[in-house]
Parts: C-alpha cells; sequence; structure tokens
C-alpha cells in the first residue's frame, strides 16, 4: 500500500472526506510554493472545513423542504412594482432572523410573495440556520392530524426548531375554529423565540374572515406578529400570466379593463 493509499484509508476511517479528497492536491501546491508544513496542515484542515460546511448546507436545504430554490438575484424588481429593494435586502443580512422578528408579504396572486420567502429561507440555511417552508393548507393539516392522534405537543415543538418558519398562502382558504386556534398557538409558540415569514393575499383587514370569523384571536394573533415584524407589500399583475399576456394567450391589461 503507497502512503497516499494509507492516508486516504485513515481519513476514511477517520471520516475526513474533505482532507481525502484534497491532500494530493494540496501536497503538490505546498511543494511547489514551499509551504512549511503547518501551512500544510492547516490548509487540509480548512478544506475538511469547507467540505463539512458545504455539506451541512445541503443538509439544512433538504430538510427545509423548499418546493424549489429561489434566490434574490432572480427576483425581477421592475415587474414586482410594489417590492421595496432596499428593506429586502436589509432582511436578507438575516438580521431580522438573530433578532427573533417575522416578515409578512402581501400582495395578489404571482406578484413573487413565494419567491421571496423561499430566498430569505434558502439565505438562512446557506448561513448554516435551520429553515421550515410549508404551506398554510399543509400546516394545518398536519396540526389537525396531530391533535387528533395525541401527538400536538411533539408538533409544537418541530414548529418551534427552526430558526426561520415560512407560512406560505394565508388567506386562501378559510379556516374552521378549531383550525384558527391551531395556528394561533403556532404563532404564541414561536413568539420572540424565532422567525416567521408569512405571505398572504389578503390585507390584514381581512384576515378575521379567513381565521373563522374571531375578531379577538385574530387581533392576538396579530399583535403578536407584528410587535416585532416587517410588511412587505407587493404590487403588480402575475408573473405567471405576464409571459401568457405577451404570447397572446391572454389579453393586455387595456383589453381586459375594457
Amino acid at each position: 500500500m503507497t502512503q497516499a493509499q494509507r492516508i486516504e484509508d485513515l481519513c476514511e476511517r477517520l471520516n475526513l472526506q474533505g482532507i481525502c479528497q484534497n491532500h494530493d492536491t494540496l501536497a503538490q501546491q505546498a511543494a511547489q510554493e514551499k509551504w512549511t508544513y503547518a501551512d500544510y496542515l492547516e490548509a487540509c484542515l480548512v478544506a475538511e472545513r469547507d467540505l463539512r460546511s458545504a455539506r451541512t448546507r445541503q443538509m439544512l436545504v433538504r430538510i427545509a423542504g423548499f418546493p424549489a430554490i429561489k434566490t434574490l438575484d432572480d427576483y425581477d424588481f421592475d415587474f414586482a412594482v410594489g417590492a421595496p429593494k432596499t428593506a429586502i435586502e436589509q432582511l436578507a443580512t438575516l438580521a431580522f432572523v438573530h433578532r427573533r422578528e417575522n416578515v409578512v408579504f402581501l400582495g395578489p396572486s404571482g406578484v413573487g410573495k413565494t419567491h421571496l420567502a423561499i430566498a430569505l429561507g434558502y439565505l438562512a440555511t446557506q448561513a448554516g440556520l435551520k429553515a421550515r417552508f410549508i404551506t398554510a393548507a399543509n400546516l394545518l393539516l398536519q396540526l389537525e392530524r396531530a391533535q387528533s392522534q395525541g401527538n400536538l405537543d411533539r408538533l409544537m415543538r418541530t414548529l418551534k426548531a427552526p430558526s426561520v418558519l415560512i407560512v406560505d398562502e394565508i388567506g386562501y382558504l378559510p379556516l374552521s375554529r378549531n383550525q384558527a386556534n391551531l395556528f394561533f398557538q403556532v404563532v404564541a409558540e414561536r413568539y420572540e423565540k424565532g422567525s416567521m415569514i408569512l405571505t398572504s393575499n389578503l390585507n390584514f383587514g381581512q384576515w378575521d374572515e379567513t381565521f373563522a370569523g374571531n375578531t379577538a384571536l385574530t387581533a392576538a394573533m396579530l399583535d403578536r406578529i407584528l410587535h416585532h415584524g416587517h410588511v412587505i407589500q407587493i404590487k403588480g399583475e402575475s408573473w405567471r400570466l405576464k409571459d401568457k399576456r405577451k404570447a397572446g394567450i391572454l389579453p393586455g391589461a387595456q383589453a381586459s379593463a375594457t
């Protein structure tokens, strides 16, 4: 067995994949640049750290459950005329996550609310933070199932764990009184303990209609969401209809208005 093989065997046994993959290349570089032994050791350890960090980020993305990877670079601020670029760039620093603050994206369907929510969640995973994405409908389905099976406390602990919990599409379907109470419990559990990113097609004045007409519960919930919250109002027409209009499949804005 050669020395290179012995080194790789030791790396496999010690689970040092970063060093295993890079030690030979780094050794050649060390010889060319006349590194000290300490320089070479440091470079090997940096390679190991970088590989582990990359794997951690990949795992966090997988656990987050994003339906697709979206980034802020892919977002068209010129199309979504109401999206304040400066405010969203400030959110991209993730200071709101470290302060356990919330973000609410409001606007009509198709203006990129989900895109922005996922982009912020993805940034959190790349910073080594846990995030979780779930639609409001799926969240309520899981909550009701857990309640009926006596596992609600366990699910609440799971929902409280991520640094960022993204709940998408609030308001698309009306909730029953029990569902409204369960959603309130999620908000209350995460209040000042972790950030939430919420998206909704409804303004806040319409939320009590969605939450079973329970004005008191809705007010208490919004009080917790907005106490440490950033509200981003987005205007514009649907992204999904834009290309169809260009292709002539749908009438243009002027034609549809007449």
